[in-house]
């Protein structure tokens, strides 16, 4: 999709959801990376994450417009535009504009916790790095520690 076509969408979308036009500005930004769009209080324009409609389709990428355009009406109507604000979370609903767009960060990798276990009272220990068990004692009982395994997780 092209800028031009960019702006014609949205302002097709505000006419129609809206039934007020867009006057300003739309653009892709390519550096916009954990956001689908960004609305510009000062100069009213909009910006657009353009691997928003890449990876998730045009359905999701026009909930974002309708979301920034939400954004715009408001403001400039005087009402409350931020997110928390009850204008903005009623107008949001009744446009059917997208509250969240879907996450582009790639999945944390899986972390390998080693655990050992104190051979007298068998408390155990999850640690990120392997120690040697012989240079450290348990804190509750003084007793030596063992290797038990190696456990993979996702890390939170």
């Amino acid at each position: 999709m092209s800028t031009e076509e960019l702006q014609q969408l949205v302002e097709e979308v505000s006419l129609t959801y809206f039934n007020a036009p867009f006057q300003h500005q739309a653009i892709f930004n390519q550096r916009l990376k954990t956001t689908g769009g960004r609305y510009h209080f000062a100069t009213h324009h909009l910006d657009f994450n353009p691997k928003i409609l890449e990876v998730f389709g045009e359905e999701e990428f026009l909930g974002v417009v309708k979301h920034e355009l939400c954004h715009y009406h408001l403001h400039l109507s005087g009402k409350g535009y931020r997110h928390r604000d009850r204008d903005f979370k009623e107008l949001l609903k009744q446009v059917g504009g997208s509250r969240f767009v879907q996450s582009l960060r790639e999945p944390k990798p899986e972390k390998t916790y080693w655990i050992y276990e104190c051979k007298k009272c068998q408390q155990k220990l999850y640690r990120q790095r392997r120690f040697n068990t012989s240079r450290y004692i348990c804190a509750k009982c003084k007793g030596s520690f063992q290797l038990m395994t190696a456990e993979k997780t996702t890390a939170e």
